[in-house]
């Protein structure tokens, strides 16, 4: 068996992943000007204060655009081949890359809307991925 893909859950990403094993979806937040957005920075994209924090996303959004994989990556996603990996923006308005679930590589489609789900990897890592509303 391969050896699955484990991001790290700490430091500045530690709020995410927490809420991520919670079965849910967190972005970090700007208590200035309100902008919120991902992955994790130390500082605000838009207005680049350091005072920030995380809140609770929806969960929807939609396909933005994909990829089908037909040649595995990684060892540990030989056995997923093929998968859909795509950029969904999310109804609050930042994109994430994430896979798709649920739906067969020929049923994915730019403008599709989709809600998170969450894939336990191990007991400290949960991955947000996405699937057909």
């Amino acid at each position: 068996m391969a050896v699955p893909i484990i991001p790290d859950p700490g430091g500045l990403t530690r709020p995410y992943w927490e809420q991520a094993r919670a079965g849910r979806l967190v972005l970090q937040q700007c208590h200035g000007c309100g902008h919120a957005w991902h992955p994790p920075l130390p500082r605000c994209p838009r207005c680049h204060a350091t005072v920030t924090g995380w809140r609770q996303a929806s969960g929807e959004g939609t396909v933005y655009s994909y990829t089908v994989v037909h040649h595995a990556t990684h060892a540990a996603l030989a056995d997923r081949v093929p998968y859909v990996i795509a950029i969904v923006e999310l109804a609050e308005g930042p994109r994430v890359v994430s896979g798709i679930r649920g739906a067969a590589p020929d049923q994915v489609r730019i403008g599709m809307p989709v809600r998170a789900v969450f894939e336990e990897v191990t007991p400290e890592v949960t991955l947000p991925q996405f699937a057909p509303r």
